[in-house]
């Protein structure tokens, strides 16, 4: 969350708040200055003694980001006013991105259908997964939500001395969405091993204890947030969105690399591949994801549920 403040109440901030990111306000009041070559800037209070991690290095930092994530939802869960507007339309349409690879494919404008063979053939072969949550939505079973839909784990920024996850950033995306979005991008995150574009594709195994302490911490704070519907999909979530990103990775290399911005060539498809061998990982552990959201949500309802440097993980 964010919010713009008197400049008194700034002084208050800049001392107690840490939690939430604080605009310091324009001399005209607004929100934002806009240059004279019409750029638009914002200015916030700088968060001391905390930082983000672009690569997570232990099971307690994915704790406390997926439970600072889970706060947000659930803070934001009775927002007052219209519903946000659609930063980016369609984002997480999951029928939309099949359809989008699926004209890509038929166009094949650079005559690059035949090397992705296999990969086109992974992706169809799971055409029943796009639309599952959006029948869901439709039918009103899970509910459309504040969704932050760029849950990276380094847009949680942790605590130096405690490793707390204290303030969630990179606001642009927020807006009306599935929470299943958000634990599914977060999960696509954490369990990858390796780089996105790898191309020793023997490293493409989910990382499990990850899997494990995001669900834990995601749980330990959105619990009433989410209903039945929603905690019974997390680990298909996390299949879902990373099957996702894989078919734009892939629909963007057929399309000419326009999109995604690369540094070599075929980067998109090695994408594509390490996305797919992810979705795969995924699949063979399926039953032990779908146990530890189970057992994390009876340890939740039981009341016991913390932090797994307090609570061993399940050996796997």
């Amino acid at each position: 969350m964010k919010r713009t403040l008197t400049f008194p109440a700034l002084l208050q901030a800049f001392f107690t708040d840490r939690r939430t990111l604080t605009l310091i306000p324009a001399l005209n009041g607004h929100s934002f200055h806009v240059d004279a070559d019409g750029n638009h800037w914002r200015l916030y209070i700088f968060i001391e003694k905390a930082q983000t991690y672009d690569e997570l290095e232990t099971t307690d930092q994915a704790y406390e980001a997926a439970k600072a994530f889970g706060i947000f939802l659930k803070q934001l869960a009775d927002l007052p006013g219209d519903p946000l507007v659609e930063t980016i339309p369609g984002f997480h349409d999951t029928r939309a991105r099949f359809d989008t690879l699926q004209a890509a494919i038929d166009a094949d404008i650079c005559n690059r259908a035949a090397e992705a063979a296999d990969e086109i053939a992974f992706a169809n072969a799971r055409v029943l997964m796009v639309d599952r949550l959006l029948d869901l939505q439709r039918a009103g079973t899970i509910p459309l939500v504040t969704t932050h839909n760029d849950t990276k784990l380094n847009n949680v920024m942790l605590d130096d001395a405690t490793g707390e996850g204290i303030c969630v950033i990179d606001l642009d995306t927020v807006m009306q969405g599935l929470s299943l979005y958000d634990f599914g991008d977060m999960v696509r995150t954490a369990m990858r091993p390796c780089q996105e574009d790898e191309t020793d594709l023997s490293k493409v195994v989910g990382r499990i204890e990850m899997f494990e302490a995001i669900t834990r911490g995601y749980l330990a704070s959105a619990d009433d947030a989410l209903n039945a519907t929603e905690i019974k999909h997390l680990a298909f979530s996390a299949r879902l969105i990373t099957l996702e990103i894989g078919i734009r990775f892939l629909t963007d290399y057929l399309q000419g690399d326009i999109y995604f911005k690369t540094h070599r060539e075929a980067q998109n498809l090695d994408r594509t591949r390490v996305q797919f061998g992810m979705v795969k990982s995924m699949e063979q552990q399926a039953d032990a994801m779908e146990h530890i959201v189970e057992d994390a949500t009876q340890q939740q309802a039981e009341g016991s549920s913390t932090s797994p440097a307090r609570r061993p993980l399940r050996s796997m």
